[in-house]
Order: C-alpha cells, then sequence, then structure tokens
C-alpha cells in the first residue's frame, strides 16, 4: 500500500510527522496490512508566502503525486492519504479541482485519513497572520502566507465552495473512503489567557470538532410574500428541503489536542508504543476499509465511541458539552451581498419566536468573515437541544429599510420542523438566505408629453 502524507500551514521541516509514520508502518502487520516504511511518502509544500494559495498548493500536490516512482504512464498509482490540520482541505480541495462528483472513477485515492482537518475553519484565523504566527499551538512561530490565512477564517468563499461541491460526491460508491479523527483536549502548554479560542471547548485548541466534521449541512432560505407580522411588516423565509453531505466517520479524542509532542495528535505519537495509541489502531483501522459496508460498520463504532467520549467529558464538566456551527449568507435576488453593518440576524424561539427566549449561554462565539461577510455563529448544542420542536426561528433585519431601494424584515419559522433538521452536535450547517430587494413605485414614473415640466429633485419614496 502506498500512503502519502500532506502537513498542515507554515509547517517548514518533515519532522513534523513526527514517529507517526514509523508507529504505521510497524504496527500495520498485526492487522493485516502491507505497509512497508518504503512506502511511504512524506510531502512538504511551501504555504508560509502570501502569493501562495489553496489552489496552488493542490496543483503542486498533482504534480508531486505524478513525479512519484511506478506512476503508471501519464496517470497517478494508486494511493492512501493521511493529513493533518489544513492539509485535509488542500487534498478534499486537489479532488475537487481534478476530478469533482463526475470524475471519481478515474480517482486514484482510495482512503483519506484527516487528522484534525479545518474542513470549516479556524476560530484563530481571524486574529490576522502576525498574531497566528506567533501561536506554538498552530503556526510553532511561522508567521502564515495571507492567502493561506484567507481561506481558513471562518465563513470563507474557499470554505463555502469546497464543502458546497462536496455534497455531491459518492464516495463509498466509487471505492472512495474519507475519515475524520480529531480531539477536544487542550494542552496547557499553550494557553494564552488572553486568547480564550486556544481553550475554547469543543476544539483541540486550534480547530473545533464541528469545524472537522465531514458530516455538515446546507440550509437554504428565501424571503417569500407570506406576512407574518404587520408591525414590523416581515415576510417568511420559505425553506428548501435541507442537504446532507454523504454520511462520514467522525472519532473524537479525550486526550488529544492539535498540535505538540505531549498531546498532539500527530506529533505525540511513539513508534514504540504502536497499537496502544488509540490514534495509530484508528488510522490503520480506516486503512483496512475495503468497501461500502466495512466504511459504515467503521462509522457507526466511531460514533458509538465519540459518544462514550463525549458523556463523559460532559459528565466530569458540563461546560464541556458538543457544538455546532452555523454559518450564514446573507444576499439579495439581485445577487448582491450585504456588508457586515446592513444586516442582522437573530435566533428566535419560543411559540411567539422571539430573542429573549433563547436558552441562556447557547452563543458560545460569534465571528464576521471580514472578506466575505458571513457571519458565523458557535453554539453549544446542550442549550440548544432545550427548545421544543417547531419553536426555532432566524429572524433577519437588513439595511437599508426605507427609501427607494429598501428590504423588508424575514423570519424563518421551523413550524412543526424538527430543530435537528437543521442542526445537529459537532456539526456544521451553512444557512444561505435570499432576501427581496424592493423597489419603490416612485423610483421611476412617467409624465404626460402635454403636462408642464416639473422638478422631481425632492420627490420621496411612496411608502
Amino acid at each position: 500500500m502506498r500512503v502519502v502524507f500532506v502537513h498542515g500551514w507554515s509547517v517548514t521541516h518533515t519532522d513534523t510527522y513526527g514517529e507517526l509514520p514509523e508507529a504505521l508502518a510497524q504496527s500495520a502487520a498485526a492487522l493485516g496490512l502491507d505497509l512497508d516504511i518504503r512506502h511511504l511518502w512524506l510531502g512538504r509544500y511551501v504555504s508560509f508566502h502570501d502569493e501562495v494559495t489553496l489552489d496552488d498548493i493542490a496543483r503542486g500536490f498533482d504534480r508531486a503525486l505524478r513525479e512519484l516512482p511506478a506512476n503508471p504512464d501519464g496517470g497517478i498509482a494508486p494511493f492512501s492519504c493521511i493529513t493533518h490540520s489544513t492539509g485535509g482541505p488542500v487534498v478534499r480541495h486537489w479532488l475537487d479541482r481534478y476530478y469533482g462528483a463526475g470524475g471519481m472513477a478515474g480517482l486514484p485515492l482510495s482512503h483519506l485519513v484527516m487528522l484534525a482537518p479545518a474542513n470549516h475553519g479556524s476560530s484563530l484565523a481571524v486574529l490576522g497572520k502576525a498574531r497566528v504566527g506567533r501561536l506554538k499551538a498552530w503556526f510553532d512561530g511561522v508567521e502564515p502566507g495571507q492567502r493561506v490565512l484567507d481561506w481558513l477564517c471562518l465563513g470563507s468563499a474557499g470554505q463555502w465552495q469546497l464543502n458546497r461541491n462536496g455534497l455531491e460526491l459518492d464516495g463509498p460508491g466509487h471505492g472512495f473512503y474519507p475519515f475524520v479523527l480529531t480531539g477536544q483536549g487542550i494542552d496547557e502548554k499553550f494557553y494564552d489567557f488572553l486568547n480564550n479560542y486556544l481553550k475554547e471547548p469543543g476544539s483541540d485548541g486550534v480547530v473545533r470538532v464541528s469545524g472537522a466534521n465531514l458530516n455538515y449541512r446546507f440550509f437554504s432560505l428565501h424571503q417569500g410574500k407570506r406576512i407574518l407580522r404587520k408591525a414590523p411588516l416581515t415576510f417568511a423565509l420559505e425553506a428548501d428541503p435541507v442537504r446532507l453531505a454523504p454520511p462520514a466517520p467522525l472519532r473524537v479524542y479525550e486526550g488529544y489536542s492539535h498540535s505538540g509532542t505531549r498531546k498532539g495528535i500527530m506529533a505525540s505519537i511513539r513508534a514504540a508504543a504502536g497499537l496502544g495509541q488509540p490514534v495509530v489502531q484508528d488510522i490503520l483501522d480506516c486503512l483496512r476499509v475495503a468497501s461500502a459496508q466495512q466504511y459504515e460498520h467503521l462509522r457507526t463504532a466511531f460514533a458509538a465511541l465519540t459518544n462514550v467520549t463525549q458523556s463523559e467529558a460532559s459528565r466530569k464538566d458540563p461546560r464541556r458539552g458538543r457544538f455546532s456551527m452555523l454559518v450564514f449568507r446573507v444576499r439579495d435576488d439581485r445577487g448582491n451581498l450585504f456588508a457586515r453593518d446592513d444586516f442582522e440576524i437573530l435566533l428566535l424561539s419560543g411559540r411567539n419566536y422571539q430573542p429573549g427566549a433563547m436558552p441562556d449561554g447557547f452563543l458560545r462565539d460569534r465571528q464576521i468573515n471580514p472578506a466575505t461577510n458571513n457571519l458565523v455563529f458557535y453554539l453549544d448544542y446542550e442549550k440548544i437541544a432545550q427548545i421544543a420542536d417547531g419553536q426555532f426561528g432566524i429572524r433577519v433585519v437588513a439595511r437599508p429599510a426605507s427609501g427607494f431601494a429598501s428590504y423588508r424584515p424575514a423570519e424563518y419559522r421551523s413550524e412543526g420542523a424538527r430543530l435537528t433538521d437543521i442542526l445537529a452536535p459537532n456539526e456544521t450547517t451553512y444557512v444561505d438566505i435570499c432576501l427581496t430587494r424592493n423597489v419603490d413605485a416612485n423610483t421611476f414614473r412617467f409624465d404626460r408629453g402635454d403636462a408642464p415640466r416639473t422638478s422631481f429633485k425632492h420627490i420621496r419614496p411612496s411608502e
């Protein structure tokens, strides 16, 4: 079996892989896998220059794969891949760019095992490259490239597009098996008490579990003509069916953090400890999957183990429960996106759908992407789960609210739908909201040709 490794961002040395390759090679035979250290290839790529984009890295990855020995003429020999951190999105982007949903039959990649992947970004990225570069938990003092960091910011356009395209993939049906293994442990060595993200519950100090998980959903809402309130005049947001990503195995560990030789999910692995380390056993179990049935069996097993892990953590400390992310994109029916100060989003609950009825402490964090103005909520799922089915809502207030071109408030009301159709623990939901742009009748008028000429300099909107 040929296995390639792809590291995370702003790495400058292949010692980033630690002893994980040796641990896998030495333990594989015990599980019936043929994994020779000579068949393991350690990737190294440049990502710490501002001009380098994720697409550039994916193109370089494709070229490097084609230069490996024992490839067929003009092609890529079958391989499996193990990634860490942003290496996961790199390989997923490569797959999307060169194969996509329509080219899965020709995909040479069989297994993609992602360790702590930033599939939906990292809350730390918004801090900026100078501050992020100083964080030992992630970049180990190396300042990351700006274009890469832009992709990593929560709510980025790159994440939206990659994950939207991922809805169409039929991996197991074409012999492709992706997995996510991630921790929710915090290494106190990396604490920075001026930055709460490094000790954020539901994360490994860099990537949230919900930000790593390949199980996610897209939820589209468009403003209709049904009136929900007369004062202020509010129209209903009508929902399209929720679209779910193909089910993928997720394994969450309590003992692993993002980085570091003490608790890091990759760097802490010791070759001599072999299968005694949970992540080594689980990676090899992933690589052993050879059918859709085995893939589903492992997904179920990982889900049970994750449930036990998170239940135990929550029992010891109720603040360490499960969390979800909501990523909002707000646009109008003419394709215009809104500036960060031109819209508000409120979550609602109760029979009257009011923001004040939401459970106390439900919102753990709120970020807005500086490039897209997509808004990201980090929610305590255990608190959100207290909301009764059919009593969850979303209110959008956009500006301008009056004038010759304006927007009316809009609301989504679940009205009998289950909350779990929209939100799930450890997952991200992308919410695409389309508002109606209203043009006032006085924006354009005609006068009779035989009427007196008049000034319309001070004309006012009709409403």
